[in-house]
């Protein structure tokens, strides 16, 4: 009986925790609302499926503007951004593989290794912050370190804005779409960050969130109840299933040994230095996590099954069963979405 009752309060118990470790982590950083944020809330299904995560909305419902999606699609792919102009943005998160790489560490300038594994850039609109330890407050902000990071695109934005001012398509484009301000860093940034906003991808979860009972298998739905009745869900919420809160990674069971203490990323210790944030990181979002292998931010699980497990163990505080993690499993591949989106090119020199 006590077990039993263990098992019902525990999701409660542990949405109440991160809650308030949320709150204490975020204080450290301030971050911007999308302007978008509240069309999402209020569009939102009103049902019991809902009560945790919420669909996406219609691409059209966020109000982009149509001008920068297009010129950030084209600087999104422009190797005049890196240092040695062999690298573009899209070097490190492919919209045809999940947005990201698929490998442990980013490849960066002259075939540096990064120090952190990178994440996914589909439907990072949503993202109340940026980065694995929340440093940029929204897209725009991102799309400024990567350009400038020595290990990165290892370019210097002095440099990088000339680049972009000696083409005369860009000079037409950003004429039309940035009169007053022309072609300056934060109007390169801010195209790219309207781009990026523009990539979601509606999955099967979404129409099974508005109400479709056959858009899941019977399988994906067995997974849904157990990822709300394990407490996936305190973490994973929202319209993005993650990425609106900061938490400890190994929250109920240790999960670095005082030799990765020396080694790993340390998250948002890395910005407040203080020593409760070590190994605080934001919470990824689940959408196409089954196209974003590896996971975690040091890459830790080759597997959505090894993930679960860890989750499991060292969020959770419970050894999930191997039918459980192969139903949850399932679940997950019920938010790989579609992406209506074509890449396209930047210009040449001379045009």
């Amino acid at each position: 009986m006590k077990r039993r009752l263990f098992n019902y309060l525990l999701p409660g118990l542990i949405t109440l925790s991160l809650v308030g470790c949320n709150q204490q982590d975020t204080s450290q950083l301030n971050f911007e609302k999308t302007a978008y944020e509240p069309t999402i809330l209020s569009n939102a299904v009103e049902n019991s499926r809902t009560k945790y995560n919420q669909p996406l909305p219609k691409l059209e419902d966020l109000h982009l503007n149509t001008k920068k999606v297009t010129l950030g699609n084209r600087l999104y792919h422009d190797t005049r951004l890196s240092g040695n102009g062999k690298l573009m943005c899209a070097s490190c998160h492919g919209l045809s593989i999940g947005g990201d790489d698929n490998m442990p560490v980013a490849l960066g300038i002259d075939g540096q290794k990064g120090p952190i594994n990178a994440p996914t850039v589909l439907n990072s609109g949503f993202n109340f912050k940026q980065f694995w330890d929340g440093r940029a407050r929204n897209l725009r902000n991102q799309a400024e370190g990567p350009v400038a990071n020595p290990i990165e695109m290892g370019a210097k934005w002095e440099n990088v804005v000339p680049r972009i001012q000696a083409v005369n398509k860009y000079q037409q484009w950003f004429k039309e779409i940035y009169p007053q301000e022309g072609i300056t860093k934060f109007t390169i940034t801010d195209a790219i960050a309207e781009f990026e906003r523009s990539l979601i991808t509606p999955a099967p979860i979404d129409a099974y969130l508005h109400g479709d009972d056959n858009a899941l298998t019977t399988s994906q739905k067995a997974g849904y109840k157990l990822f709300q009745s394990y407490g996936c869900v305190a973490c994973h919420q929202g319209v993005n299933f993650g990425s609106n809160m900061m938490q400890k990674f190994g929250a109920l069971k240790a999960y670095f040994s005082d030799k990765d203490e020396t080694t790993v990323d340390k998250g948002l210790y890395n910005i407040t230095k203080k020593a409760a944030h070590k190994n605080v990181f934001k919470v990824p979002t689940l959408r196409n996590i089954e196209l974003t292998a590896p996971y975690f931010h040091n890459a830790g699980a080759k597997t959505l099954d090894e993930a679960i497990n860890v989750m499991g163990l060292n969020q959770l505080g419970r050894q999930i069963p191997d039918e459980d993690r192969t139903k949850i499993a399932s679940f997950l591949t019920a938010l790989t979405g579609t992406l209506d989106v074509k890449p396209l090119p930047a210009p040449k020199d001379g045009e």
